[in-house]
């Protein structure tokens, strides 16, 4: 069956920002907890889930965080994006340019955010505030698949003629449960992690690129 719409994540598969929001949680629950968490153990812990999200499943663990946590890692990103900015990944940017298959993106992160990352990473030209979804327009985020289908009705097409690119478990389950052909893309920091490897290989997700111009070449072979 040819597919009709390509449905991306943003961070760590449109650009490398996953382990920039993931390292200040990691620097803000280790003070405010006494914790040890290294890069490894959040990424384990949060990866690919929204604030509200992360929130919950850190209170589920016995870590209670109040508005000022978030607020605090909120300014954070926010600092970081203003001071250093960050690039679309290498070759997407050719995918884009793909003119026969409908494109969005579906986020964990929030809209007010997500409008600085657009303007950020120059992407605005592809995307905007029509083809990009975000969490505060859901009810429950990844890995429930409340996101993925509003994606797919707002684009005028059905779950099963969608490719979802994710790049975390969370968000990999979350396509899988809406009726989305997966696709994990594992070019930044997961490339490396065999638990990672493992786990979406469990969901049964067989397509795996760890670069933009193989990940091309399969979309258009899907087309």
């Amino acid at each position: 069956m040819k597919k009709k719409l390509l449905i991306w994540d943003f961070d760590g598969v449109v650009a490398d920002t996953e382990k920039l929001w993931l390292y200040n949680r990691m620097i803000t629950l280790n003070e405010k907890f006494g914790l040890n968490w290294d890069d490894k153990t959040v990424r384990a812990k949060l990866l690919g889930m929204s604030d509200k999200t992360k929130r919950e499943v850190l209170d589920k663990m016995g870590f209670k965080t109040d508005d000022a946590f978030w607020e605090k890692n909120k300014k954070m990103d926010w600092d970081l994006m203003l001071s250093k900015g960050f690039q679309p990944t290498d070759g997407i940017v050719d995918i884009f340019k793909i003119k026969n298959i409908k494109q969005c993106i579906a986020t964990g992160t929030l809209k007010e955010k997500m409008v600085m990352k657009v303007k950020v990473s120059g992407i605005g030209k592809w995307f905007s505030f029509d083809n990009v979804f975000t969490a505060d327009m859901v009810e429950r985020g990844k890995p429930e698949p409340d996101l993925f289908l509003l994606a797919c009705e707002k684009m005028g097409e059905k779950p099963e003629d969608a490719i979802v690119v994710e790049d975390s478990v969370v968000g990999l389950e979350a396509a899988i449960r809406a009726g989305c052909f997966p696709v994990a893309f594992v070019g930044h920091a997961l490339k490396d992690d065999e638990v990672y490897f493992e786990q979406i290989k469990k969901l049964g997700v067989q397509n795996i690129f760890d670069n933009m111009k193989d990940l091309k070449a399969f979309i258009l072979s899907k087309m």
